[in-house]
C-alpha cells in the first residue's frame, strides 16, 4: 500500500510547478502527505520536518533528506512536463527523477518507522527546497534548528547504489580587463584576447592531486560576453567558469591557484559548495556494502554538500537522466528504492 501511495504523492508533485524559491504548494503536499496518516510535521519556509514518535534523546540521530523544487523545463520536452503519465512502467514528468523518486521513497520509509519503538535511531525526514539553486532558504536555514545529527541519506538519483563522494562546486566570475580603441587602427587593447590567454588556461591546466573516487579538478568556461560594436576594440570582456573540484583540494586553495596565473579579474560566487565524502567504515556505507551495493564518486552536486556530518547519497533514478528533456523514472526503482532504504535503516 505504501508504495502505491508514494508513486501517487510523486504524481501529485509532478503536477504542481515547484520552480526553486517556488515550492510553496509541494510543500504543501507533502505536509498533506503525512497529515494524512496522523504524523505532525513542522514547517520552515517551504522545507517540511517530520520525526519519529517515539524520540529518544539518548539515541543517535539519522536525516532523511530529499528536495522538492525543481530547475525549468529545458526546450525538446515532447510531453507535458506537468502532466504526470505512465507508459511502460516509466513515470515521465519534470522532477520525476531529480529528485521527486528518491522524495517519495524516504517520506514512505519514515512513514513505515514512524511509530517504531525499537529502532536505535531518531529519524527525521526533511523535504527540503532550493536545492537545485544551493539556496539560502533551503537545507541551509533548517541545519541550524535540528539539534545533533549524526548522519544522513540524500536522495539523488544514483541507480540506488552509494555515492560515498561527491565534487564541490565553485563559480566564477572573470573580467579581463583592456584598452578600448578604433578596430580599424592599431590601437587599444583587446580584452578578448587577454580573456582568450586565460580561457586557454581553465583548458588546459591539470590540478597535481587527482582522486581515486572523483578524479581531476574539472574546469570549463560556460559563458562569454564582450564588446558593444564592430569597430571598437572592446576593454572588457567576461565569462564564467564552472569548476567541480575532488577532495584534494578545498575551493578557496582552488582559487588561490587560479589568481596566481591569470591575468582577468576573479570572483567566486561562493566557497560554501566543497566536495563531500563518507568514510568507507562507516556504518551507513558498511550496511550498504553487506547488502549488495558498490560504492562511487559522483561528479554532481547535492544537498550534502552543505551537511556538516557523513552523508550517504543513494536514491532511485539515473543522474544522467536528470535535467534532461522528457524526464521519467521507471515505477520499479521506486518500488525497489523503498525497499533499499529500509534495508539500510534496520540493519543500521
Amino acid at each position: 500500500m505504501i508504495k502505491t501511495e508514494a508513486i501517487e504523492l510523486l504524481k501529485q508533485l509532478i503536477a504542481t510547478p515547484s520552480f526553486s524559491r517556488e515550492e510553496a504548494v509541494t510543500a504543501d503536499l507533502l505536509a498533506a502527505f503525512f497529515h494524512r496518516k496522523n504524523m505532525p510535521t513542522e514547517r520552515l519556509g517551504n522545507n517540511i520536518l517530520a520525526k519519529v514518535k517515539h524520540w529518544q534523546p539518548d539515541r543517535p540521530t539519522l536525516l532523511l533528506c530529499s528536495h522538492h523544487d525543481t530547475v525549468r523545463p529545458v526546450a525538446g520536452w515532447q510531453r507535458d512536463p506537468f502532466l504526470p503519465i505512465v507508459e511502460e512502467g516509466k513515470l515521465y514528468g519534470l522532477g520525476s527523477n531529480d529528485a521527486g523518486a528518491s522524495l517519495v521513497a524516504l517520506a514512505a520509509v519514515f512513514a513505515q518507522f514512524y511509530e517504531e519503538k525499537t529502532l536505535p535511531w531518531n529519524l527525521i525526514f526533511l523535504g527540503a527546497a532550493e536545492e537545485e539553486v544551493s539556496g539560502n532558504q533551503g537545507v541551509a536555514m533548517v541545519l541550524p534548528q535540528l539539534g545533533r545529527i549524526d548522519c544522513g541519506i540524500v536522495g539523488e538519483p544514483t541507480g540506488m547504489q552509494m555515492a560515498v563522494a561527491q565534487k564541490g562546486l565553485l563559480v566564477v566570475d572573470a573580467t579581463a580587463h583592456g584598452r578600448a580603441g578604433h578596430a580599424a587602427r592599431d590601437e587599444g587593447e583587446n580584452a578578448i584576447y587577454t580573456a582568450l590567454q586565460d580561457i586557454e588556461f581553465f583548458r588546459s591546466y591539470q590540478f597535481e592531486e587527482t582522486s581515486d573516487l572523483l578524479g581531476p579538478v574539472k574546469m570549463t568556461v560556460t559563458q562569454i560576453e564582450a564588446g558593444t560594436q564592430h569597430n571598437v576594440v572592446p576593454d572588457t570582456c567576461r565569462f564564467v567558469v564552472d569548476i567541480r573540484t575532488n577532495e584534494c583540494y578545498t575551493n578557496d586553495e582552488v582559487f588561490a591557484i587560479l589568481q596566481t596565473n591569470l591575468r582577468s579579474e576573479l570572483r567566486a560566487r561562493s566557497f560554501r559548495l566543497n566536495s563531500s565524502s563518507i568514510p568507507n567504515d562507516h556504518p551507513l556505507v558498511q550496511r550498504g556494502t553487506a547488502v549488495g551495493l558498490r560504492s562511487f564518486g559522483s561528479p554532481t552536486l547535492s544537498d550534502s554538500a552543505l551537511m556538516p556530518f557523513p552523508v550517504l547519497k543513494i536514491g532511485p533514478g539515473e543522474s544522467e537522466r536528470s535535467h534532461t528533456a522528457d524526464e521519467f523514472v521507471y515505477l520499479r526503482e521506486i518500488e525497489e528504492g523503498i525497499d533499499v532504504y529500509k534495508k539500510l535503516i534496520i540493519g543500521l
